[in-house]
């Protein structure tokens, strides 16, 4: 199912695209291709074969009942959690949903060569295996602070033929690995795909991405109501935004009673200026090519985010998101560093589950999202959590932080 905002491009005030003039063209003949190659029945079942045999779609529901007796051992204020277990995909993310399709859409559209952005890495591991798969050649920019912290995925992504270009400039993350693909696309349009991470960035982007990641939240929608029922409401961690898109869409519109959170960075926290928490603390303005919020300073330059972990280490945030913010109909909380470590610690030995760093943030929040929805309906709520990733990535990082290990 595609879906597309009321104004092609924007969400309310937010979206658009505020990109250099030699990029236009490049855009227009992507909306054009997403308009025509997306719908069409020879593409959608390609992709559609490929998530089930390549990815193995559909993902399961896994029952957390440890982790929900942990948080809340009365069971006063959550009846049963749910989690959506996208680290359960190929390559242990929700990035494949995404990086397949791009990569098909770039060989139906007759690119030669595909590059990508990545902070944790797992966007850049998903695009490499997509190319790989169809045989084409793949670069990644990744910034070189995540390439310290996420170097497992660094030899993933060099093993599966991609290569890694190491980003120096700024504060070596997210934010300027994107800076350095945009300018690699201006560079070599006519024959390159950039196949971007998240919900953001220019039209079509955030609408492309969200559309291809909206499988997690309409397999989800199904599997819950052959489980009993709708959840009153679905949580997931916002960096950019695409799993939390994906798996909100299609409860946006359909199920007005479901609340949505989406759980932001607060790193040192929100009170330092050490965090990421874009649309707890954000301002308004443009970044990479779209207007959302921002973390910038009174003049409007862009100030530097921080997150134990990479994949939420940036200062913007998918428009769309903005849009949701505004409208009241998601809220966004946010959870620090050492929140996010014992949530890791937390979901690992009462579930089993080695979760990323990223899905933490999620869980961090989980008892005040659950308080929060149990006040509001007069009983305990059921909860659908999305674990975007898994945490293998992040082993290190965790180690050095807590000296386990």
């Amino acid at each position: 199912m595609v879906s597309t905002p009321a104004t092609p491009g924007y969400f309310g005030r937010y979206g658009g695209r505020f990109v250099a003039e030699t990029l236009v063209p490049a855009l227009e003949e992507l909306s054009r291709a997403v308009e025509e190659i997306v719908p069409s029945r020879a593409f959608q079942d390609e992709l559609g074969a490929l998530l089930a045999s390549y990815v193995g779609r559909p993902t399961p529901i896994t029952m957390a009942h440890r982790f929900a007796r942990a948080v809340d051992p009365d069971g006063k204020s959550i009846a049963s959690l749910l989690l959506k277990r996208e680290d359960l995909c190929h390559t242990g993310a929700h990035k494949i949903n995404n990086a397949l399709g791009q990569v098909l859409l770039a060989r139906a559209m007759g690119k030669e060569r595909i590059i990508a952005e990545t902070g944790a890495g797992q966007h850049g591991v998903a695009t490499a295996t997509a190319a790989a798969l169809l045989g084409l050649p793949c670069e990644v920019y990744q910034g070189a602070l995540d390439m310290e912290r996420q170097a497992p995925n660094v030899a993933r992504m060099r093993l599966l033929g991609a290569r890694v270009v190491p980003v120096t400039s700024g504060s070596r993350t997210l934010k300027d690995a994107m800076n350095e693909a945009l300018r690699d696309w201006v560079t070599n349009v006519r024959s390159t795909y950039y196949c971007v991470g998240s919900a953001a960035g220019p039209h079509p982007y955030p609408t492309l991405v969200a559309n291809l990641q909206r499988v997690i939240g309409d397999e989800a929608r199904a599997q819950c109501l052959a489980m009993g029922g709708l959840p009153d409401a679905v949580v997931a961690c916002v960096g950019g935004g695409s799993n939390a898109i994906g798996i909100f869409k299609p409860f946006i519109d359909q199920d007005p009673d479901v609340a949505l959170y989406g759980i932001e960075a607060a790193g040192h926290g929100l009170d330092t200026e050490r965090h990421a928490a874009t649309l707890s603390r954000g301002r308004i303005g443009v970044l990479h090519g779209a207007r959302t919020y921002v973390l910038c300073d009174d003049a409007g330059q862009v100030q530097e985010a921080h997150s134990i972990s990479a994949g939420l280490d940036y200062p913007g945030v998918g428009p769309e998101h903005a849009s949701l913010r505004d409208t009241s109909r998601a809220s966004y909380l946010a959870a620090t560093d050492e929140e996010a470590l014992e949530a890791v610690r937390r979901v690992a030995r009462t579930e089993g589950i080695l979760i990323a760093l990223e899905t933490a943030h999620a869980f961090a929040a989980l008892g005040e999202v659950a308080r929060r929805e149990a006040e509001a309906r007069g009983r305990p709520a059921r909860l659908l959590v999305c674990v975007s990733g898994r945490g293998d990535k992040d082993l290190g990082t965790i180690m050095d932080r807590t000296g386990e290990g």
